[in-house]
C-alpha cells in the first residue's frame, strides 16, 4: 500500500525562481538577437558614390574579401592649408562585380552601396559594401 502512495504523488511544481530565470533567459537571448541583427544585417543607409577607382584588392587573413577606394571629384581640406582629395573606402561582397572593377580600374564608375552599422569578417572591413555598378565611364589617357 506504501508503494502506491509514491506512484500517484503529483509532480513537483517548478519555484517561482527557476520560472523567472528561465524568462529572463529567453528574453535576454531574444533581446541580444534584436541587437547583433540591428548591429550587423540591419541597413543603416544606402546610397550612391560616384568617382574615379583608385584600387580594388582582395585581401585577408582568414575571410578574403574584395577592398577598393573610390577618388571623388572635388577637394577638401581636413588641415588649414592641405588640399586633400575625397576619398570613399568600401568593400565588395559579389565577386562578378569585384572582376569588373578590377578589370576597369582608373574608369569613373557610379556605384551604389548599403552601409551598416558595423562590420563582419566575411563582409569586409568597411561598413560601406557596394551591391551595384550603376553606370562606368571609361576615362581615355
Amino acid at each position: 500500500m506504501e508503494e502506491n502512495k509514491f506512484l500517484n504523488s503529483p509532480p513537483k511544481k517548478k519555484s517561482g525562481f527557476k520560472k523567472f530565470l528561465g524568462w529572463l533567459l529567453i528574453i535576454l537571448l531574444f533581446i541580444g538577437g534584436i541587437i547583433f541583427w540591428w548591429k550587423y544585417f540591419y541597413v543603416f543607409g544606402e546610397g550612391v558614390k560616384s568617382g574615379e577607382l583608385n584600387y580594388l584588392v582582395k585581401k585577408g587573413n582568414i575571410f578574403k574579401t574584395f577592398e577598393g577606394k573610390l577618388i571623388q571629384s572635388g577637394l577638401r581640406s581636413k588641415a588649414i592649408g592641405s588640399v586633400q582629395s575625397y576619398e570613399f573606402e568600401f568593400s565588395v561582397t559579389n565577386d562578378s562585380i569585384a572582376n569588373i572593377l578590377m578589370n576597369n580600374s582608373g574608369n569613373y564608375f557610379d556605384l551604389h552601396y548599403k552601409e551598416y552599422k558595423g562590420t563582419i569578417p566575411w563582409r569586409g572591413y568597411s561598413v560601406f559594401v557596394v551591391d551595384k555598378i550603376v553606370s562606368t565611364k571609361i576615362i581615355e589617357r
